[in-house]
């Protein structure tokens, strides 16, 4: 079955091309969410003042690969402990962040979660939120990092050869 979730891991560009990678995911695209405007631009999200976070939108086959090991690759991508800050990006649209669409899927978020914190001494900053609101990013955005390998990515190239490496054992 194909369902989605919604993850921001900081700037949009490598987490989209890190979450392609990993076998199951179905489909990606970067956009913003949560914010309190309609219709955002990039440069209107760049301010601050919108509220938007930069975000992937993730399809993934649960056949594949299970929403808890989707998310344990997430979690792999990010600080969870910084707070509007990921790399050198910094801002409340950087901020990390699990959007869902499925309130069945909370629970499993929040396990997750809490394994996560349960490795750190500092609380964790990533938002766990129902989706409200997504609106797709601008075409020069989508698959950015493939459109322009030398472009910018905070995200290390040894945590994309590990989503290239992942198999499924299910």
């Amino acid at each position: 079955m194909i369902k989605e979730i919604y993850l921001a891991a900081g700037c949009f560009w490598g987490a989209e091309r890190y979450l392609k990678m990993i076998e199951g995911v179905r489909f990606t695209e970067v956009g913003y969410a949560n914010g309190r405007t309609s219709n955002p631009t990039y440069e209107e999200v760049y301010t601050d003042s919108t509220g938007f976070v930069e975000t992937v939108h993730v399809q993934y086959d649960t056949e594949v690969i299970g929403l808890d090991t989707l998310l344990k690759f997430f979690m792999k991508a990010i600080d969870p402990t910084s707070l509007n800050k990921q790399g050198e990006d910094v801002g409340t649209r950087y901020r990390t962040g699990v959007y869902y669409t499925d309130k069945q899927d909370l629970t499993m978020i929040q396990g997750i979660m809490d394994e996560v914190a349960a490795q750190y001494t500092q609380p964790l900053c990533v938002e766990v939120l129902p989706l409200l609101n997504f609106y797709r990013a601008e075409e020069y955005h989508q698959d950015y990092l493939e459109k322009n390998p030398t472009g910018y990515c905070h995200l290390s190239p040894e945590l994309f050869e590990f989503a290239k490496s992942y198999k499924s054992h299910k």
